[in-house]
């Protein structure tokens, strides 16, 4: 597939070496063939917010795999059960959850975990929504920035997240210490090889998403779920009276 963003935007990277990805190698003839949504959260409000940074570095480059990416600026999403769910930041996360296919998530480390701001955006987001799963299926990339040395402690807490939210979280992930260091004064990350990983990332990403997105629905159909469906049945079929 062709990019839809020039490499031109992407300074600090080797066009010789950043290769279109060979949708042929991974989808099925008769899946779907549009451009993979993409969705992005980041977990810091801060004016000069490095999660924000970092996943817009992501977005450029996942834009130049041919993918169509929305990110959701979290500033005014409320507290969990401080509002209802018609809240006007509520609804925009959830139907961002809807339209997209996959996801990346990037939040700081903070007193060694996630930030709130992070996990609130995630605790908005229900597992099952009108009948729906929205996040059943999809694919997810966590990444985490820090202002001290490497830890790994925010991307550890995302994956049990996806995880517990059916998500296919792909093996690759970043994190980025002294993240005050790794950008320039326009926002740019620096070339590095802390910048190299988060290109991985965003390459498997996009990998996984067109490899599974087309048969999501069989890979997270369940013997369980269907043993219970089939109980709900005979249970409205066989009543005796309304």
């Amino acid at each position: 597939m062709s990019s839809t963003s020039p490499v031109d935007d992407l300074p600090n990277i080797d066009p010789d070496e950043l290769h279109p990805i060979n949708i042929d190698a991974l989808a099925h003839p008769d899946d779907p063939r549009h451009p993979p949504r993409i969705l992005m959260l980041y977990g810091s409000l801060r004016e000069r917010s490095f999660s924000r940074l970092v996943s817009e570095e992501a977005a450029r480059l996942l834009r130049w795999y041919g993918c169509e990416v929305r990110t959701f600026n979290p500033s005014g999403l409320p507290l969990p059960d401080d509002a209802d769910a018609e809240h006007p930041k509520v609804q925009e996360l959830r139907e961002l959850t809807q339209w997209s296919e996959g996801m990346m998530w990037v939040s700081p480390e903070r007193h060694g975990a996630m930030t709130g701001i992070m996990k609130t955006q995630i605790d908005w987001i229900p597992l099952a929504l009108g009948g729906v799963r929205p996040t059943q299926g999809k694919t997810l990339a966590v990444m985490e920035v820090s202002g001290g040395s490497q830890s790994f402690n925010a991307v550890n807490q995302m994956r049990i997240l996806g995880r517990w939210m059916r998500m296919i979280t792909i093996p690759n992930q970043s994190s980025v210490p002294k993240a005050f260091t790794e950008f320039d004064d326009e926002g740019r990350m620096k070339p590095s090889p802390l910048y190299l990983r988060i290109v991985d990332v965003c390459e498997e990403l996009v990998k996984f998403t067109w490899l599974t997105r087309g048969r999501s629905s069989y890979l997270t159909d369940r013997y369980s779920e269907r043993v219970e469906t089939a109980e709900a049945v005979s249970r409205r079929v066989n009543q005796v009276s309304l």
